[in-house]
């Protein structure tokens, strides 16, 4: 992983929230709720896992003190934990949560990304380059979103074009 690639990166998963959020705006609460048998259960609460991964990651690397018994900052204690029951406020925070990855991808240098990351989960201390973690960080994001197309398309919404290359392209 380079600092460019990290940055392409960064500007696609800001593209495909924008696209997914978009389509999935368009269904009633109690559609974007329904449990559909994903891994999450609804496109909702995909939506909030996918937000809260990508919080922890960021406080991870930002080197967040946490509380005892905290996965991340802001109270994170579970990976199906719902942050925002409110889907308005849900989308208002992943914007602020892109922006902040975008910010952090924009000081990546390759000595930055060859570095080793070090935090404690859970009692245990976890150790590893940085490239790593901001790999698995987008790809753990385009896992969940293959689902939530999925899900998108299960409730007749069709999020169209997501492809990197159609991003990259553009």
């Amino acid at each position: 992983m380079t600092p460019e690639s990290a940055l392409a990166m960064a500007r696609y998963n800001r593209w495909m929230n924008e696209k997914l959020y978009s389509a999935a705006e368009a269904l009633t609460d109690a559609e974007r709720k329904c449990d559909r048998g994903a891994f999450f259960g609804s496109l909702h609460r995909t939506l909030n896992h996918l937000l809260l991964a990508d919080r922890v990651w960021l406080g991870r690397f930002n080197g967040v003190a946490l509380l005892d018994g905290e996965l991340g900052p802001g109270g994170i204690r579970a990976l199906d934990q719902e942050l925002y029951e409110d889907f308005d406020a849900l989308r208002r925070e992943r914007v602020k949560t892109d922006d902040a990855l975008d910010a952090y991808v924009a000081t990546l240098t390759p000595e930055k990304l060859a570095a080793d990351l070090r935090y404690v989960r859970r009692g245990a201390v976890h150790e590893f380059p940085l490239w790593h973690a901001v790999l698995h960080l987008f790809n753990h994001q385009t896992h969940h979103r293959g689902q939530v197309t999925t899900l998108l398309m299960q409730a007749g919404r069709d999020p169209g074009v997501t492809d990197l290359v159609a991003l990259l392209r553009s």
